[in-house]
């Protein structure tokens, strides 16, 4: 179906409120990594900082692991009992985590007890991000017109750059306030504390958005099916496919400019912190500032060239690019900003991509499932893989992923102006 030419006014209200929840949701998410330098000695045994932070990073990623069962579970909740009620209970159980963290006794006062509920708070947060990215971008798409899913998608990612913004700026605001002692200290509580503040804003924005009027005419088709994840295998397979290709170099994106490379130009590098922070906030500027451009592109020209020109950009640059990882805040600046500028090119159109991909009685389960598995895979263990072989190797890891996404992408059919099934 051709994008039609009339004008459209945005429902800003529901399209902020929907995706501020988001919001919380990748804040709470963003702030382990980013503020995981000081508290790894607090909570794992202080003798070995770099055991200390390998530990804490392996927790980051163990959390992964967790987000397939949330994107299953919450997703088929989703499916069965509707996108608004299934974002709620999100939002309860990842600002419930960010409180325990911010509270959690320290390794000297409580032995393993710290690690341990470091590893339950993760786990619970893991499974809630694993239902929000499936939930919401479901709702993002289903409430657009055909024409402008594009736009309507982009707020997903200009919440979630809002809320990692905020979570460099708080690195950068207490790095610059506090000497490292007194980060390591109670610091690196306070990011964690607040995020279980905005979680009541997020319940209080989110209480009264409407259910998706797609959710409520498919409800019994979703009811009916049994063995739901069987069924995404056995009749859509291909989509399965191009959701795994597709978000393998999405979420090694994602995850090496937000999270690997500051603890990598800290402690490897030898980059000043309050540079990283920095460098990183005006990197997420520029990547919040084109995700409505892009987003509008996608509806007018399509949604497959831009997927071609950021992957094969990622494929061509991202090692050249990651020289320039080193002390000095204008090579940090040039990294993020272009890292970050690319990476618009999908994200803006992610939730459109995945949700065209899945009838609506399967949405909810096909995207949490599928895309979570390849983020716990790939994703998560990003900041881990980038401390544990260094740089050269795990940047041409980006490149060869980049190489594979491009052909996927290949394969996928133009769905600017389709209608959702």
């Amino acid at each position: 179906m051709a994008v039609t030419s009339e004008k459209h006014r945005l429902p800003v209200r529901t399209l902020v409120a929907s995706s501020a929840g988001n919001a919380v949701e990748w804040y709470d998410w963003g702030i382990y990594t980013a503020f995981s330098i000081y508290f790894a000695t607090q909570i794992f045994p202080s003798g070995n900082e770099t055991a200390a932070l390998l530990s804490t990073l392996a927790t980051f990623a163990l959390a992964f692991f967790f987000r397939p069962l949330g994107g299953y579970l919450l997703g088929r909740f989703a499916d069965l009992r509707g996108r608004r009620t299934a974002m709620l209970l999100t939002i309860v159980l990842m600002s419930g985590g960010s409180v325990v963290i911010g509270l959690l006794p320290t390794f000297e006062q409580v032995g393993w007890l710290s690690p341990a509920l470091l590893v339950l708070a993760r786990i619970a947060q893991g499974m809630a991000l694993g239902g929000e990215v499936s939930n919401a971008s479901a709702y993002l798409a289903e409430i657009a017109p055909a024409g402008h899913r594009g736009r309507y998608s982009s707020f997903f990612y200009i919440s979630t750059g809002a809320a990692v913004l905020i979570a460099s700026l708080l690195g950068f605001f207490l790095s610059r306030n506090l000497d490292k002692a007194a980060m390591a200290s109670y610091g690196w509580r306070v990011p964690f504390l607040i995020g279980g503040v905005l979680g009541l804003i997020g319940l209080w924005l989110r209480r009264e958005l409407k259910e998706t009027e797609q959710f409520e005419e498919n409800r019994a088709k979703a009811e009916s099916l049994r063995n739901p994840l069987l069924t995404t295998l056995k009749e859509h397979p291909k989509a399965v496919g191009q959701l795994i290709g597709v978000t393998l170099l999405s979420t090694l994106s994602f995850y090496t400019f937000f999270s690997a490379l500051t603890p990598f130009a800290v402690k490897t590098k030898g980059a000043n912190d309050i540079d990283v922070f920095l460098a990183l906030s005006i990197g997420t500027v520029v990547f919040i500032a084109l995700q409505y451009p892009m987003g509008w592109l996608a509806d007018r020209y399509g949604r497959k060239p831009q997927m071609l020109v950021w992957s094969a950009a990622m494929a061509l640059f991202v090692v050249p690019l990651s020289t320039l990882v080193q002390p000095g805040l204008a090579n940090l600046v040039v990294v993020f900003a272009v890292g970050l500028g690319l990476y618009t090119a999908l994200t803006s159109i992610a939730p459109a991509i995945m949700s065209e991909l899945f009838p609506t009685e399967l949405r909810g389960l096909g995207i949490g499932a599928w895309y979570n598995l390849t983020v716990a895979l790939f994703g998560g263990t990003a900041p881990l893989v980038i401390q544990a072989v260094g740089g050269t190797v795990f940047f041409w890891y980006v490149a060869v992923s980049a190489v594979i996404t491009f052909l996927v992408v290949l394969t996928l059919p133009e769905t600017r102006g389709v209608r959702l099934s």
